[in-house]
């Protein structure tokens, strides 16, 4: 059976993102997030399945709906598992991504969370164009299809 390309270090995976939008520019973006909260990273407590990315009207890149669940030693720290988490990308990459969402249908999507090689959370993002229903259709037949094949081979 193939095995799908994703990283070693993945931490947790958008699965209906392939299925629910073309994928186009892929970026890889840092996340701020707080002691407690790298710690539930780390031990995959997180789910970005429901998530969106914005960018607010200051020009700043936001994730939301993305759930890091509360780390049970954090002691007397209050934490907000829903609360909006900061993207970190450079201003040319920004720019691009906004004059990409301005064109009707375009959307932000996290695909991938991951741990960095010097122990950074890490989150790659596309944007993404929604599928109509025949493209979904289209999609599931080639997967049934490539499936045969990789029986066979």
């Amino acid at each position: 059976m193939a095995k799908k390309k994703t990283r070693d270090n993945s931490i947790t995976v958008n699965r209906r993102a392939s299925f629910e939008y073309i994928l186009e520019d892929k970026f890889e973006a840092g996340l701020v997030l707080t002691g407690p909260e790298i710690k539930s990273v780390r031990e995959k407590k997180v789910s970005i399945s429901e998530a969106y990315c914005y960018i607010d009207p200051k020009g700043i890149l936001k994730i939301k709906g993305m759930r890091i669940s509360e780390f049970k030693n954090a002691g007397y720290v209050v934490q907000n598992p829903d609360r909006e988490k900061l993207l970190l990308l450079q201003k040319s990459e920004l720019k691009k991504i906004n004059n990409k969402l301005k064109d009707q249908g375009n959307t932000l999507v996290p695909l991938v969370l991951f741990i960095s090689k010097k122990g950074f959370a890490k989150l790659e993002i596309a944007i993404g164009k929604g599928k109509k229903y025949h493209d979904k259709r289209e999609s599931l037949k080639d997967k049934d299809i490539k499936r045969e094949i990789d029986r066979f081979s």
